[in-house]
């Protein structure tokens, strides 16, 4: 790695996980992180997240699955251009006939989630969100925290100390906070598809941000939370498809298999944000059936999808 300062059940059958194997010999000279470049400002603890170990697999998911992506980005450009008639998809009709699968149990510190808070994971708002009595707190990096490199980088390591009880905030003031007893489940909502990491590049190129926030939270803390009862779970944003479940499927089972974490440890909760997806919520619980933690509904983007998409077709 270099850096740069200068700028800122039953049905139709599943389809096969990814199954190549995880990242090269970390030892080699050819390792990934060895062409990777940070372009953000360098900060206080910034190489206990930004390890050599830890960018290696953000550059393996990279390589593995940058490419699905950017073919589903382009799916979806096609479709807004092709203004096709909304309803729910023929060739899954037996998906949502079956009634024999089932999606996956609630994970440890998820059967009760009659309340849930969000917020940035800033040392203060890490701290009282999951003080607070939530029974959840979405850490969220996608529309609660400005994208720049230190708010990406200092987030993860406030999750990373709040996952071993080992932070706390002061003020000026004086006053100080620190973590209760009991606390939240954490999860973690990292950016959607539709965005890039410009502040890290893999041969010139940005990193899939989704990658950089699932892959820091996962690699440094999927074994600490287990350990601690818990699991690593996420609040997956902005999907259109099915099609983009089944990448973040396959994207959790490389992670699981490439960490020697058990299968199926992962849970996602999906935001249903977007008008195209509203056709295809029992597909994406399918997609997603090892891991699924259910449907939410983001009602504001939502409902600015919705106006979106029938105005553009209007104008077409």
């Amino acid at each position: 790695m270099t850096s740069d300062t200068s700028g800122a059940g039953t049905g139709p059958a599943p389809r096969p996980s990814d199954q190549q194997p995880p990242t090269g010999d970390p030892t080699s000279p050819a390792r990934p992180s060895s062409r990777l470049r940070v372009r953000g400002p360098s900060g206080d603890r910034h190489g206990e997240i930004l390890t050599d170990e830890a960018l290696d697999f953000v550059a393996g998911l990279q390589r593995r699955f940058a490419g699905r992506r950017d073919e589903l980005l382009q799916r979806r450009r096609d479709l807004r251009s092709e203004r096709p008639d909304f309803g729910f998809p023929a060739e899954t009709a037996a998906i949502r006939a079956d009634t024999g699968w089932r999606v996956a149990a609630p994970g440890p510190g998820l059967d009760d989630r009659r309340c849930e808070i969000t917020g940035p994971p800033t040392a203060r708002m890490t701290i009282n969100a999951l003080n607070l009595g939530a029974r959840v707190w979405m850490a969220d990096f996608e529309d609660a925290t400005a994208p720049s490199w230190p708010n990406i980088v200092e987030g993860q390591l406030n999750l990373f100390d709040a996952i071993r009880r080992q932070i706390d905030f002061t003020t000026d003031d004086g006053k100080r906070y620190a973590l209760s007893e009991r606390t939240a489940t954490i999860m973690v909502r990292p950016r959607g598809w539709h965005l890039s990491e410009d502040h890290l590049l893999l041969d010139g190129e940005p990193i899939v941000a989704a990658f950089v926030d699932f892959g820091l939270y996962f690699f440094h803390n999927a074994r600490e939370l287990i350990e601690r009862g818990r699991g690593p779970y996420f609040y997956l944003p902005k999907l259109e498809s099915r099609h983009e479940a089944a990448l973040w499927r396959d994207v959790f089972a490389h992670a699981e298999a490439s960490l020697g974490i058990e299968p199926g440890t992962i849970r996602a909760t999906c935001l249903l944000e977007t008008f195209p997806a509203a056709f295809e919520m029992t597909e994406i619980l399918y997609e997603l059936r090892e891991y699924s933690a259910g449907l939410n509904a983001g009602r504001w983007d939502y409902i600015f999808s919705f106006i979106k998409t029938l105005v553009e077709r209007a104008a077409g």
